[in-house]
């Protein structure tokens, strides 16, 4: 079988060894040719992006401990606040509610909201029209019961001259006795009973139980106010608003530290600007679970000459739990700085090994490097053996030496106001330069791999048309 010259098609020849291709085929040429340039792209794009991530481990990591640069500030000594904080409402320290006894419509009212009144005054009157009507008949009733009191009394004195006679049997004596004595009663329950109508009458007229400040109506005139079995709320009277009070509400792990007489000071929406100063009067025991929070609440005393503060506002609170003056003091970020470790050193060595070797899928070397060189926050705690042998609680922090060497020193924190922390034991000194971060520069990495920004970007073409 022959083939054409120019033909670009596979030819095959037939032998005694079966079926073979035409490897001088043009077209068997070009296709392999073609596979030759993707299988090279491919390697070529493998090699750069190895040698890229690499190029973005050594400049984040540095070159070497040498040029590394650390973040410091000098250990100094100052004053010191620990403080608890805390959200709270502001009230009245005195605040009564006016309610009334009896039922009835609202015919007047006296008093408004901002009112200032005064011990006894009228504040508003319920319509006395059935109570007054109630009252005369009780008036009659009495009236009765005297007249059938003075019948009774006749007829015992009658009966008792006829039995001294012998003209009357002694139970007739007996039966007027107990009909007068049972008039003299009907009296009495009468009586008491038109005092009851005249109190009820009174109740009509509400009155101010002591000088102050309405702060709350709840009534209009025509309402009905029902007084079954709890008596309704008609006024609320703040009795002075020049001394106000905040009741804070301070969290369980915090209540051990607050104590009376302690200083607190807070602020208000209405006065952002402004802050306010009381103290600490009364720690309440009776606590409040919200959600499984448990808090507690605690009074504070504030004056309030200006009455810029008024009832019912929201008081942010900060209260000052203790207070040491002239101590020495480091950061706070001087706690939680850790310098890489020789073992965080091998992961590192482990990591770019890895980086080398695994180019099949660079998109899971780059997810393993990240997750392996993650920033590290946080010294962690350390115990020293005193002379007595026991072991006191503490934690390193670093410092840089005369020689700017990194160097590891124990020391006792004390208390914190959230930027600086108090050194009670432990070799650190004023001036010594204590290690709050890495001082780095932030390089810009090269492009995820497979992204069509960085170089060789894009996914190479297979071959074949």
């Amino acid at each position: 079988m022959t083939r054409p010259r120019h033909s670009r098609e596979f030819l095959v020849t037939s032998s005694g060894d079966g079926e073979k291709r035409a490897l001088d085929s043009p077209a068997f040429n070009v296709r392999l040719f073609e596979s030759y340039l993707a299988e090279e792209l491919r390697t070529v794009q493998r090699k750069a992006v190895t040698i890229l991530m690499l190029a973005a481990v050594i400049a984040c990591k540095g070159t070497g401990k040498k040029n590394e640069q650390y973040k410091t500030e000098k250990a100094d000594r100052g004053n010191i606040t620990m403080t608890v904080t805390a959200t709270g409402t502001i009230a009245a320290v005195t605040t009564v509610q006016v309610g009334s006894q009896v039922s009835g419509v609202i015919s007047r009212l006296y008093a408004d909201f901002n009112s200032h009144v005064t011990k006894g005054q009228l504040l508003a009157e319920l319509d006395p029209t059935p109570f007054q009507a109630q009252v005369e008949q009780r008036q009659a009733d009495v009236t009765k019961a005297r007249v059938t009191t003075a019948n009774a009394k006749v007829t015992y004195e009658r009966q008792r001259r006829l039995a001294a006679a012998g003209l009357a049997a002694e139970a007739d004596l007996d039966a007027a006795r107990a009909q007068y004595e049972e008039a003299a009663a009907g009296v009495q329950q009468a009586v008491a009973a038109l005092s009851q109508s005249q109190t009820n009458l009174r109740y009509t007229k509400i009155l101010s139980p002591i000088d102050g400040v309405v702060v709350d109506r709840a009534y209009d005139v025509g309402q009905t106010v029902a007084a079954s079995f709890q008596a309704p709320t008609l006024f609320q009277i703040a009795q002075d608003l020049t001394k106000m009070q905040v009741q804070a509400d301070v969290d369980q792990s915090d209540i051990g530290r607050v104590q009376v007489g302690q200083p607190a000071r807070f602020t208000v929406d209405s006065y952002p600007d402004q802050e306010f100063r009381g103290r600490i009067s009364q720690i309440r025991l009776n606590a409040t679970v919200s959600q499984n929070v448990v808090t507690y609440p605690v009074i504070i005393e504030v004056p309030n000459p200006d009455e810029k503060l008024r009832p019912k506002m929201t008081a942010n609170v900060t209260i000052d739990v203790a207070t040491v003056s002239d101590v020495l003091r480091i950061p706070n970020a001087a706690l939680r700085f850790k310098p890489e470790t020789t073992k965080d050193a091998k992961q590192t060595s482990s990591t770019t090994t890895t980086t080398t070797t695994t180019t099949a899928n660079p998109e899971r070397s780059a997810a393993q490097m990240g997750e392996r060189h993650r920033g590290v926050g946080g010294a962690g705690g350390a115990f020293r053996r005193g002379g007595d042998g026991v072991r006191k609680p503490g934690q390193n922090i670093y410092i840089l030496d005369a020689e700017n060497k990194l160097k590891a020193v124990w020391i006792r924190p004390g208390i914190t106001d959230g930027h600086f922390t108090q050194v009670v034991e432990g070799t650190v000194k004023v001036g010594d330069n204590v290690i709050v971060g890495l001082a780095t520069s932030k390089v810009e990495g090269p492009p995820p791999p497979g992204s069509s920004g960085g170089p060789m970007g894009g996914g190479g073409r297979r071959g074949g048309r």
